[in-house]
This record gives structure tokens, sequence and C-alpha cells, in this order.
């Protein structure tokens, strides 16, 4: 038995060391630069490419109604031309075709009656404000994503001080332990019970180190760094009464980009009568030609106005008319369920405020009970009145308990990011 006793005691000293040589070798580059969470916000909506990328379609909707616009516009054309024969054309002495002529041109046309065109317009003004309302709704997202990874930070960081602290009560008592079993009052059974703790708590120090580093990179990706971002300190979040319904939902990004959406399929349904009016155009076509010919003048010129209406085209119009209609009333639906949705977080996010505030009270309450539980255990096991059982169990008993309220603290700064971003009220 002393033999398998002295190997435990070995393997224990030995993970604890390899498991030292891991955490030396990860942190050797130094800590991450650190940020403070307006920064982040900041940071992640100026330099995360998602957000860059979401404003492309403002200028893709702006370039299509230019090109709606080019349509309602004059179109002036010109075009030279010179023509060879292999002879001359004529009768009688006069010539109607010279062999070699030269013209020159040109034609102006302006739509006069096109109310389908005009439309378009209107309607890619209404696409501009929906890829507006939708870069505004994808930067929301982009700053919650970072101050979810900056929170991340901060919940890893402080697990690891609590486990950081669990070691540091860990090695107290192998310390002790082992002075006792040198100076023969203490059991061979106690020092290895002490370091077989010590080494479970070191390895569990090196996973929430390994989490907390994960958590920086995460968050060095949300923000476009180069490299891991450390978070600063702990954020403060307003959670005051809110205000009307009606403020809290003409607050929120999605709701905003899913009305603009409505209101341009609401005016596509508008708009569609306007196929079945007649179109409308005139156009100036002057030419020059030299030499001129018996029937060809040197300078001629023609003015044409035409209206053009399809009488029949196989039931497309009232397709297209029903496919508008059809989504106009998705959007409409769609408004209606996010409304819904909305009010649903709102009332979940404040009883979700109150009930983890009551629980991370009663997590701290525990957590420094299980602390003097602790206390009072090492005391009386260096007096003889316990073992080192109770006082292992006691020191698990205080990890757990600090773990809980650090995961506590979590919830409720996460409850309240949960709410401000249910009324709107989060980026600022």
């Amino acid at each position: 038995m002393p033999n398998a006793f002295s190997t435990a005691f070995r393997r224990a000293a030995a993970t604890c060391g390899v498991a030292l040589s891991v955490a030396t070798a990860a942190f050797a580059q130094g800590p991450p630069p650190k940020v403070e969470f307006d920064e982040a916000i900041r940071r992640a909506l100026d330099q995360n490419p998602t957000v860059a990328e979401a404003t492309t379609n403002i200028m893709r909707a702006e370039a299509l109604l230019q090109q709606a616009r080019a349509f309602t516009l004059p179109l002036v054309s010109v075009g030279v031309t010179n023509a060879t024969l292999d002879n001359a054309r004529g009768f009688e002495g006069s010539v109607t075709q010279p062999r070699n002529q030269f013209s020159f041109a040109a034609s102006a046309s302006v739509p006069i009656l096109s109310l389908a065109r005009w439309a378009t317009i209107d309607q890619s003004r209404d696409q501009i404000e929906v890829a507006t309302r939708s870069t505004t709704d994808v930067r929301q997202s982009i700053a919650v994503a970072a101050a979810s990874a900056y929170l991340s930070v901060i919940a890893a960081r402080r697990q690891v001080e609590v486990d950081e602290r669990a070691l540091e009560t860990a090695r107290a008592h192998l310390d002790y332990a082992q002075k006792r079993f040198e100076g023969g009052a203490g059991s061979r059974l106690n020092q290895l019970r002490a370091a077989q703790e010590a080494a479970s708590d070191q390895s569990r120090l090196e996973a929430t180190r390994l989490a907390l580093r994960t958590a920086q990179e995460a968050l060095g990706v949300v923000l476009a760094a180069s490299g891991p971002v450390d978070a600063g300190s702990e954020p403060v979040f307003d959670t005051t009464a809110p205000g009307s319904e009606a403020e809290w939902i003409a607050a929120r990004t999605d709701l905003q980009f899913q009305t603009a959406v409505q209101r341009a399929a609401e005016r596509v349904v508008r708009d569609s009568w306007k196929d079945n009016v007649p179109t409308a155009a005139v156009s100036f076509d002057p030419l020059y030609l030299t030499p001129s010919g018996i029937f060809q003048p040197s300078r001629t010129w023609r003015l044409s106005i035409s209206m053009t209406h399809a009488l029949f085209e196989g039931g497309q119009r009232r397709a297209n008319a029903r496919l508008r209609e059809v989504n106009r009333d998705q959007a409409s639906l769609a408004f209606t369920g996010l409304q819904i949705q909305a009010r649903s977080e709102v009332r979940l996010a404040q009883e979700a405020v109150q009930a983890l505030d009551r629980a991370l009270a009663g997590a701290r309450q525990a957590a420094e009970h299980a602390m003097e539980v602790v206390k009072i255990t090492t005391a009386a096991f260096e007096v003889g009145a316990t073992t080192n059982l109770e006082v292992i169990d006691a020191q698990r008993s205080a990890r757990d308990a600090e773990t809980r309220s650090a995961q506590a603290e979590d919830a409720v700064r996460r409850a309240k990011l949960d709410l401000l971003v249910a009324l709107g009220r989060f980026p600022k």
C-alpha cells in the first residue's frame, strides 16, 4: 500500500507541474490589449466587415434608383456612316445614289407618358430605405455580438479568479498536510488527499484559463482585431423602467426594417394599376447627308409621337398584381408576428432581470457561507477535531458556490443586456 500511495502522490505532483508548464507556454506571449465596453462596441461597428458588407446594399439600392431614373430621362444618340458603292446609281444622266456618300444622323427621344416606369423611381427610393434599415439592424446585431463576447470575457475572467482562489486554498492545505506528515503528526493518506485536490484544482484552472483565452479570441474576431482582446471593467447597464410601448417599438431596429419592407410592398401594390396605362414617347431625328441624291435631300428631320398599349399579355399583368398583393400580405403578417415576439421579449427580459437579481443575491450569500465553512472546518482539522476529508469537501463546496455566484453574475449582466436590446436601447 505505501508504494501505491507514493505512486499516486508522484502522479499528482507531475500533473501540477505539467499544468503549470502549459499555462506558462500559453501566456508567454503576454496579456492581450484591453478595451472598455463602449470602445469595444464602437470598434465593432467601425471595423467589423459584416457592417461594411451591409452598407454595400445601400449603395446597390442607390444605383438601382439611378437606373430607374435613367429610363425616364431623354435619350440622345448620334451616328456617322460612310457608304461606298461599286458605281454611282442613276438614270438619264442624273445621279440618284452617289458612289461615295457620308451621313450624320442624330436621334433624341423622351417618354411623355410612362406611369409604370415613373412609379419605379419611388419604389426604388423605398428600397433605399429598406437597405438603410437593414444596415441599421445588422449594426445592432454586431453590437450585440460584441457585447456578448465582452461579457463572456468578464465571466471567464471571473471564473479564473474563483479557480485561482480554490487552488491557493488547496495548496495551503497541501502545505499544512505536508508539514504535519514530515513532523510525524500527520498521515501519508492525508498528504495524498491534499495533493490530489491541489492537482485537480490546477487542472481545472488551466481549463478556465483556456476558456478565457478563447473568449478573448472571440472578442478580437468581432472587433476585427489582429489578435485576442481583453475586456476592461464591467459595464453598467441602465435598466430603468421603459417608456410606453409605442416608444420602444419605434426604437427597435428589426421593427423599423420590417416597417420599411411593409411600406415598400404597399406602394408596389398601389402602383399596379399603372401597368394598364398606355405609354407614349416623342422623338426627333435630324439627318445630314453629303453628297445628296435626287431623292435624298442633304438636310432632313423627322418628329415622331408614338403611343403603345398592350391589349393582351396572357394574364401576365394580373399575375404580377396578385404576386405583389401576396408580398404585401406576407410583409404585413411578418410585421405583426414580429410585434408579438417583441412584446414577449420585453416581458420575459424584465422578469428575467428581477428573478436573476434575486438568484444572484442567494448565490453570493451561499458563497459567503461556504467560505465560512471552510475556515471553521480548517480550524477544526488543525486541532484534530475533524478529518481532512471534511476540509476537502468544504473546499469543493466553496469552490462550487463561488462558481455558481460567478455564473449568476454573468446571467444578470446578460439579462440586462437582453432587456436593453428588447427595448431598442442598445446600442445607444
